[in-house]
């Protein structure tokens, strides 16, 4: 009788069956919804909608003028980005232009920056150091200080007459006009040697209308302070986020590596690079987005000067829509932009996945052996 009495509410709290979505789960659905609701509306107002309506602007010729979703704005479909690839002229020029100076920053910002921040985060966890607060402060403190304030620093540093320059006259190397000479520094090594104009082999054409002497230039002086800048203002963060993968490796594992035998050398390679391998890629990924993404520095410091060898993806799209009113063309940079990150992104992942972890075969799934066969 008790076992009845006890199993007589419970069945009848349970439900009639057939009917899901009703009861407790219901009631947390719904409870979900509404707790996440707010965001939903928050991020679809102004992140969503924003960018559903750029890209309605990039297929259209609109030019600031009234509003873009009237009748009135002529409609060009997919010129906008065909413009940038395959019509012969300035836009295309400009863009490709563009694209090069950022294959170039990304090559030596991302990589150099990266090191860096873990040859910081390596020296500020030694067990040795004195003093970690002040050197970890010491080599934070450009992350959070004013990009645009640091812009202007080094434009002054890296003026005909600044420190730069001052510098390298002491050991007797006469100093580049940083910011006015237009030759890449590879033109600038072969100019060294006696070579100034380019071979016919490269000077004939080359892809997305620019010859094979222009994407082989190399950076030009004005790229490569921009590139120092950048490199000393974000070496901070991501020393932090090394430091905190850094602290979490055990300490089990570097002690018995070192019972065993390992130099310190192999333990740094076999043991703690492939434990902070989450956060290798959490920093180089952060890096190659922002690295895609530059525009402060530029537009502060050279904006595309000299003969458009610091002009960049995002500073150009910039200066296409407000500069020149042509808001079309400028979306559709954007957008190009957008999609060569997440390609990049998505081609950098699947280079660090690990090899050793199962992938799930496509096609007909394979009936797993009971336990007793």
């Amino acid at each position: 009788m008790a076992t009845e009495a006890l199993a007589g509410p419970a069945t009848a709290q349970s439900g009639p069956p057939g009917r899901p979505g009703r009861g407790i789960r219901s009631n947390e659905n719904v409870a979900g919804w509404l707790f996440v609701a707010p965001v939903i509306v928050i991020l679809g107002l102004f992140l969503l909608l924003p960018i559903l309506m750029a890209l309605w602007v990039s297929l259209t010729d609109w030019n600031g003028q009234g509003s873009p979703f009237t009748g009135k704005v002529p409609v060009v479909g997919g010129d906008n980005y065909t413009r940038l690839f395959t019509e012969d002229g300035l836009a295309r020029r400009d863009f490709m232009t563009s694209i090069r100076n950022n294959i170039y920053y990304v090559v030596l910002v991302v990589p150099t920056q990266t090191v860096l921040a873990l040859g910081l985060a390596l020296v500020v966890n030694n067990r040795m150091l004195k003093g970690k607060g002040f050197f970890r402060t010491a080599f934070y403190f450009p992350s959070v200080t004013s990009s645009v304030a640091i812009s202007v620093v080094f434009l002054f540093m890296f003026a005909n007459s600044g420190a730069v320059n001052a510098l390298l006259r002491i050991f007797g190397i006469e100093g580049p006009q940083w910011f006015a000479d237009s030759r890449g520094v590879l033109h600038l090594l072969l100019g060294a040697v006696g070579v100034d104009s380019p071979p016919t082999a490269l000077s004939a054409g080359g892809p997305f209308g620019l010859s094979w002497w222009d994407w082989l230039a190399g950076p030009s002086v004005a790229m490569i302070s921009i590139i120092s800048l950048v490199i000393w203002t974000t070496s901070g963060t991501f020393m932090l986020m090394f430091l905190a993968a850094l602290q979490n490796v055990p300490v089990a594992l570097d002690e018995a590596s070192i019972l065993d035998g390992a130099t310190r050398l192999q333990r740094f390679r076999h043991v703690t690079l492939p434990l902070i391998k989450p956060t290798t890629f959490l920093v180089l990924t952060l890096g190659l987005i922002g690295s895609w993404q530059v525009f402060d520095q530029v537009y502060v410091m050279s904006q595309g000067e000299p003969a458009k060898t610091t002009l960049t993806p995002a500073y150009l799209s910039y200066r296409t829509a407000f500069r020149d009113f042509d808001y079309g063309s400028g979306a559709a940079i954007s957008f190009v932009l957008f999609l060569i990150i997440i390609v990049l992104t998505l081609v950098q992942r699947r280079i660090m996945a690990d090899r050793d972890e199962p992938r799930p075969r496509r096609g007909r799934w394979r009936r797993r052996a009971p336990e007793g066969a």
